[in-house]
């Protein structure tokens, strides 16, 4: 059957939103059984009404802009965002025959423009604020994200040359024997590592560390504003566990369980392991960070690319 593409557009964005909203549940209460401690109880049986009650929260929230602030960019800076991430899950192949773009042959790339995009959120965020914490948290983003952006795109390059391909299609259809994660386990560790840097998350959350930035980029954001860069967090950990679901996990690939199944379970449970690291790593230096993604994600990244290389060539000779 057929699905009209307005159907499919809005299922899948009221899917992502609905996502995002229950990971900052699931995040609470899963980090509450982990460190043995109550996670929200109050509202609603079991908790379960807090995403409600959040929401309901942020819209009366005053809406708040800075005298100081430059105020058009100020208020065009969650927007982008907040619109990179929802593009990003366009080209996602979900099933074999729902994805927003259908089987975009320019996928991946358009998937790391996007990506790019996000990178000006955050940018002119700290800097039309004119504050300096903010402008901190935005320089400190920027130079964050860029960078790891560089390490993520090399890392998938095995994935990409394995496949020979940028559609996301296709390389979940070159994955119907083995999975990518076993022959490119390095690329997938250093991508999972960079997708944690490149989605602020703890403990690579050093944008808007509190103990040092106060908030950081989004220190004078309040009421929906501030909750369109909360959302466009956790729909960028969705994005990455669907990528990675994607590249490396078989896409919607599995046994007796329809495709659209297999995807989302592979998805809660990589979002869940994003979860599990704020609850287990502490939160390194900046300086750390950086040194660790240029003097050792680089190296395995290229690699990875020249072990690959070399086997693609010698299968090819054989």
């Amino acid at each position: 059957m057929i699905v009209p593409m307005p159907i499919i557009i809005v299922v899948t964005f009221a899917a992502v939103m609905g996502v995002a909203a229950v990971s900052t549940m699931l995040e609470r209460r899963l980090l509450g059984f982990w460190q043995d401690r109550h996670g929200p109880n109050r509202v609603g049986p079991f908790g379960l009404l807090q995403v409600m009650a959040d929401a309901v929260k942020m819209l009366f929230k005053q809406d708040w802009i800075p005298p100081f602030a430059d105020k058009v960019v100020f208020v065009m800076a969650p927007i982008i965002g907040f619109a990179a991430v929802l593009l990003e899950f366009g080209v996602i192949p979900i099933t074999p025959s729902w994805s927003i773009a259908g089987d975009l042959n320019v996928g991946l790339l358009f998937i790391f423009a996007m990506m790019g995009l996000a990178v000006y959120s955050v940018v002119l965020a700290g800097w039309s604020s004119n504050n300096k914490f903010a402008l901190l948290g935005g320089m400190r983003a920027a130079a964050q994200m860029i960078s790891y952006e560089v390490f993520m795109g090399l890392s998938l390059m095995g994935v990409v040359m394995t496949a020979g391909s940028f559609s996301l299609h296709d390389i979940v259809l070159a994955q119907s024997k083995c999975w990518f994660i076993v022959p490119q386990i390095v690329g997938f560790v250093v991508f999972m590592i960079a997708g944690v840097a490149e989605t602020h998350r703890l403990p690579f959350d050093l944008p808007e560390g509190e103990n040092e930035l106060g908030a950081g980029f989004h220190t004078e954001y309040s009421g929906m504003k501030f909750g369109m860069f909360f959302l466009a967090e956790y729909a960028g950990v969705a994005m990455i566990s669907a990528v990675v679901t994607t590249l490396y996990l078989g896409g919607w690939a599995g046994p007796i369980l329809p495709p659209f199944l297999w995807f989302a379970i592979k998805v809660a449970l990589l979002i869940c392991f994003f979860i599990l690291l704020r609850a287990a790593l502490p939160r390194p230096r900046y300086d750390q960070l950086m040194s660790f993604g240029w003097k050792i994600l680089l190296p395995l990244s290229l690699l990875n690319i020249v072990v690959t290389g070399a086997v693609l060539l010698w299968q090819a000779g054989a």
